[in-house]
């Protein structure tokens, strides 16, 4: 059951205690929330209604009287019946079975609660990857689609790779990186994920084996898992990924493709030096081992530009390449692309086509847009200047609380630092103690299950105000996480 998206209504003259009977009621006679559904704890329902427990104890007991739901031993409260249920001669679907069938996979339950708990206002967002929404350009957004600009703005389908002219200005965009390319081998993509699961379905067979850096974001979603594939997890040191190990590991597990994140990875921040990136792209070409190249992150340096892209310099289609919009101008343009040898961009665009017909017209125009104008390169400025200022607000923050606790790296640019405790903790405790205390963590174990001595902190979202709340609440909780 997902977070609840309605509250009482404090001005009602109606009680809170029956608004909340009324609305679960509504969900079980409507049929929304069916026969076997968990009720959430009332814990839990108080937080998300902001009401005291005994009022949702009242609630949940007049629902008892109803013979809606009911308490059972080891499964929680759970609905028993509703109006359909009594008065109909065959039973309702169980869709319960239906949604356990499903070949995809869940998310970890912890990631499933950090989505949840991301939309609760009163939350501290410690680790969360994205834009605050201070620093995304919303009405600049605006006046691009109020001006009358030559392009042309349509709300018809785009052909299979996506908007031919917004291809061109990214292939134009991607000669400052050192990557030459044409528009047949861009396909536009909503996102960076739906880039993986495109590989997924038209690369790879069931079984295949992909490797990543560990700890790696790719353990935090369960795409090639609910595929049918396995992931390999290959250690990291400062420089990047172990390269001396792929090639025994290639050979031993029949690696298919190699998943890397060059700059400024997540979760650790570690960027890959120029010296390793050509040996990593030699031993690749050598083992004749595919790369995905997730280069999200790489615009948001600080001090310097990172080095060329493994792309810049593959010159045999050995690389395939990720970009996207969703960490630079907004997340929810869900617009990305990638590039590779035609015959798989090809491939991947008929794929595309038969799941979502093509990504939206609309984020495409403004993307493109965005680029020809100039104004891509002023946000980038703009947004390095700020989350530099917010990374060494965080530094600070980390030496006057931290530093008898834990270690840290220092990024030279993205989002993200990688906390690295003195002691071993209980991750789950620690989430759960936080969320109490109104801040919201990314323990280690989402990126490498065994680890329990790391968290993600992410300097991109949450406000100076906040991160300094925040992190010394943290810091008082793990001083204190024996209690």
């Amino acid at each position: 059951m997902s977070n609840l998206e309605w509250v009482p209504n404090r001005s009602s003259q109606l009680p809170l205690h029956q608004q909340i009977y009324a609305y679960m009621k509504r969900k079980i006679m409507n049929g929304e929330w069916t026969i076997g559904t968990k009720i959430p704890p009332q814990r839990t329902l108080a937080l998300q209604f902001n009401v005291n427990r005994s009022t949702i104890v009242t609630a949940l007991d007049e629902l008892v009287a109803d013979g809606l739901i009911q308490a059972k031993v080891g499964r929680g409260t759970v609905v028993m019946n509703n109006t359909w249920s009594i008065i109909s001669s065959t039973p309702p679907p169980d869709w319960r079975n239906y949604v356990k069938s499903g070949t995809y996979q869940p998310n970890q339950s912890i990631i499933q609660d950090i989505n949840n708990a991301e939309s609760r206002p009163d939350i501290i967002r410690l680790g969360t990857g994205e834009l605050a929404p201070e620093l995304l350009p919303s009405e600049k957004m605006k006046k691009v689609f109020l001006q009358n600009k030559k392009q042309p703005l349509s709300l018809s389908y785009t052909e299979p790779k996506g908007d031919l002219y917004l291809r061109e200005k990214i292939c134009n965009f991607l000669k400052t990186k050192g990557i030459a390319v044409t528009p047949a081998s861009v396909l536009i993509v909503s996102g960076g994920l739906q880039a993986l699961q495109l590989i997924s379905l038209g690369l790879l067979h069931k079984g295949s084996t992909i490797f990543h850096e560990t700890p790696s974001y790719l353990t935090s979603v369960n795409l090639f898992q609910s595929a049918g594939m396995n992931l390999f997890g290959i250690p990291m040191e400062s420089e990047g990924i172990k390269i001396d190990l792929l090639g025994r590991l290639k050979r031993q597990h029949n690696g298919a493709l190699l998943y890397t994140i060059p700059s400024f990875h997540n979760p650790t921040g570690v960027s890959i030096s120029k010296t390793r990136r050509k040996q990593l792209l030699d031993v690749c070409s050598k083992e004749r081992l595919p790369i995905i190249e997730d280069d999200v992150y790489g615009d948001l340096w600080f001090e310097q530009p990172e080095p060329k892209p493994l792309k810049a310099t593959d010159q045999q289609g050995l690389v395939l390449y990720m970009g996207s919009m969703s960490k630079t101008l907004g997340p929810g343009l869900r617009i990305g692309w990638l590039v590779g040898p035609e015959p798989v961009i090809d491939r991947l665009s008929d794929i595309k086509m038969q799941t979502d017909y093509g990504s939206s017209i609309l984020s495409q125009y403004a993307v493109a847009e965005w680029l020809a104008s100039g104004l891509y390169e002023e946000h980038l400025h703009h947004i390095r200047k700020e989350l530099k200022i917010r990374r060494d607000l965080t530094l600070q923050i980390l030496e006057k609380y931290f530093s008898e606790i834990a270690t840290w790296n220092i990024p030279k640019g993205g989002f993200y630092i990688w906390l690295k405790l003195d002691m071993d903790v209980s991750m789950n405790k620690l989430f759960k103690k936080g969320l109490k205390e109104g801040i919201l963590i990314n323990p280690g174990n989402i990126y490498d299950q065994n680890d329990s001595t790391h968290l993600r902190l992410s300097f991109s979202y949450a406000t100076a105000e906040q991160l300094e709340q925040g992190l010394i609440k943290l810091a008082d909780l793990i001083e204190k996480r024996n209690d």
